[in-house]
């Protein structure tokens, strides 16, 4: 993850730009006098509203910004209150989870918003923190978001160069059809098992186990990215548990190097979690050990107890994904790749009427819209592609799935270079070749039907007709994807109704 493909460097800058963001929040709330819990407090708030405010536009993420305090301070108030309170705490915890993730279903923002409620539940559970500490925590936590969002929108504004692209809408449903309906019920139960059990284990730390079944659900959709996404967070809390016996225990929470470790694993969290979950699970569990040694709680015997209570999440994950209104992994990527697929038509149509000299065709948007889409392919076809996954037939066709569709955006993106040249000339040949596609891709996505794919496409034209070029490229690779995704009507990674 450390060598991952990083263009402009947009993950360099956005982790260090979170280590200034969270230092200067934790400084402004020891300048003023707060306690190291309202300290910790004010510092993860700043790390969630650098880390999960995704807005499209900057004008959105100052919004969002602004709105997380009516998602946390209600939920820092009902943490506290209740802390002595187990049963009500509880139910209360539960209820968040629910609200938390069906609030996915209105955006970013929602997410955003969602996450930041779980947490401020999550760190007051964390910390132990009372009632009387409520009025610090307010404090700590306005000055956090007046920091981060100081640093983000005024000192080091990275979006102003080149703004996050919008996530794809999720995929569509109604009532328990809806995804995040069916997930904010799979996660509730899931944290449900995972508090029960985990105080069972222990009446202190309990916590870990809820937060590890309600973080395996972020960003994702099917019952196979939650399988592989559990296993992706044990396997780092693991690996973060070694590093903390090596690093966190022997510093028994000195300030200084604890403060320049704790600054590192903050940066680790942001560099790795596109390329990485594992690694990113390893420095959020790093970090967790330091902060327990700033506590002055931490010990071997806790880092094993923390251990015990992810595996009991993610457990409790798996069991309620498998169980609870399960959605199959095949239904989810099919869904995803038949919109990927409805997007390169888009894509074609878009080119070719701007070559016709269409002004008003702009085929740049729907490019950017299926590499996005194509992100959310990989991620649906990432538990077929595991290496851990024993189907090798279905890794094998979903590999050659994700090498066609990449051969697609490729084409796709050399096209609407091509689109964009006023010099570009444009004759009969384009026309019949983007029909071409769009049969193609009608013929993939049809549902029952058994499309003929197999008719030979022209050769490839000379490298002076560019635009056509491209266009035998696209259908080269539809043509292909027929293999893959039409080799047997009764296994998944077939489009169907």
């Amino acid at each position: 993850m450390f060598v991952a493909p990083d263009p402009g460097r947009l993950r360099l800058r956005n982790s260090a730009r979170a280590v200034i963001g969270v230092a200067a929040a934790v400084a402004l709330a020891e300048l003023c006098g707060l306690s190291l819990t309202a300290s910790i407090t004010g510092g993860l708030a700043a790390l969630l509203a650098l880390f999960t405010v995704l807005d499209a536009t900057v004008r959105a993420q100052r919004a969002t910004t602004a709105l997380l305090p009516l998602a946390g301070f209600p939920v820092l108030a009902l943490a506290t209150t209740l802390h002595g309170v187990p049963l009500a705490r509880d139910a209360a915890f539960l209820a968040v989870v629910f609200a938390g993730v069906y609030a996915r279903r209105f955006g970013p923002r929602g997410h955003a918003l969602g996450i930041f409620g779980f947490m401020m539940f999550f760190v007051t559970q964390f910390l132990h923190a009372q009632p009387g500490q409520l009025p610090e925590l307010y404090a700590a936590v306005g000055l956090a978001l007046l920091a981060a969002g100081a640093v983000r929108f005024a000192l080091w504004p990275i979006e102003r160069r080149t703004p996050p692209p919008a996530a794809p809408p999720g995929l569509p449903g109604t009532g328990l059809a809806r995804p995040t309906t069916r997930q904010a019920f799979q996660a509730t139960a899931a944290c449900a098992f995972a508090l029960g059990i985990g105080q069972a284990l222990s009446e202190d730390r309990w916590y870990w186990a809820v937060g590890t079944a309600w973080w395996i659900f972020v960003n994702t959709a099917s019952r196979g990215e939650t399988l592989v996404r559990g296993f992706r967070r044990v396997l780092g809390t693991v690996l973060g548990i070694a590093a903390g016996l090596l690093i966190a225990v022997p510093l028994h929470g000195t300030p200084l190097p604890t403060a320049v470790l704790v600054a590192v694993c903050v940066f680790g969290i942001f560099y790795t979690a596109a390329p990485s979950y594992s690694w990113m699970m390893f420095f959020v569990t790093v970090m967790a050990g330091l902060l327990y040694g700033l506590l002055g709680v931490l010990h071997p015997g806790l880092l094993v107890l923390r251990f015990q209570e992810t595996a009991i999440g993610a457990l409790g994950a798996a069991l309620a994904v498998v169980i609870i209104l399960p959605v199959t992994t095949h239904a989810a990527n099919d869904a995803w790749i038949q919109r990927a697929l409805h997007c390169v038509r888009a894509s074609t149509a878009a080119s070719l009427d701007r070559l016709a000299g269409n002004p008003d065709a702009d085929p740049a948007p729907h490019a950017a819209e299926l590499e996005l889409l194509l992100g959310r392919v990989r991620m649906a076809l990432a538990p077929l592609v595991h290496p851990l996954s024993p189907l090798r037939a279905r890794k094998a066709r979903a590999r050659q799935v994700l090498a066609l569709l990449d051969d697609c955006a490729r084409e796709v993106r050399g096209l609407v270079a091509v689109a964009a040249d006023p010099q570009a000339s444009h004759d009969a040949r384009l026309a019949a070749a983007c029909w071409r596609v769009e049969a193609a891709v009608e013929a993939l996505t049809a549902p029952r039907s058994t499309p003929e794919l197999t008719a030979p496409v022209p050769a490839r034209p000379a490298p002076a007709e560019p635009a056509l070029a491209h266009l035998h490229g696209i259908e080269h690779a539809l043509v292909a994807l027929a293999a893959p995704l039409r080799t047997d009507p009764r296994a998944p990674l077939v489009i169907s109704a």
